[in-house]
């Protein structure tokens, strides 16, 4: 597989698990696992960081020079990358919610 294959693959291999992850901490939260869901955001935001990384290297090379050709597989990569980062941002407000139903049914 050619090189940028394998660099697209891994920003859509830690966008989706980022997603992924971002979706159990809204589960765990309306179970009122708070700390599980905050360990998985957590989780979720180590593998952002990483695709992000990816993606910042990627721009930094074609600033340099380096040429990449833009395919349906690398827009599905950004795409994959950009829903994630929204997830986990939604996720992050839907426990802060779940926070305060929890709390508020609970009194």
């Amino acid at each position: 597989m050619e090189e940028m294959e394998m660099i697209i693959f891994e920003i859509i291999s830690n966008g989706g698990n980022a997603k992924g992850l971002a979706y159990e901490a809204i589960a765990s939260a309306e179970e009122g696992d708070f700390e599980k869901a905050e360990a998985l955001l957590k989780e979720a935001d180590e593998s952002l960081v990483k695709a992000h990384q990816i993606q910042t290297n990627l721009i930094q090379s074609e600033a340099a020079g380096q040429h990449h050709d833009v395919t349906v597989l690398f827009v599905h990569a950004q795409d994959h990358l950009m829903t994630a980062m929204e997830v986990r941002t939604l996720a992050e407000n839907f426990i802060k919610i779940n926070k305060r139903l929890y709390a508020l049914e609970n009194k």
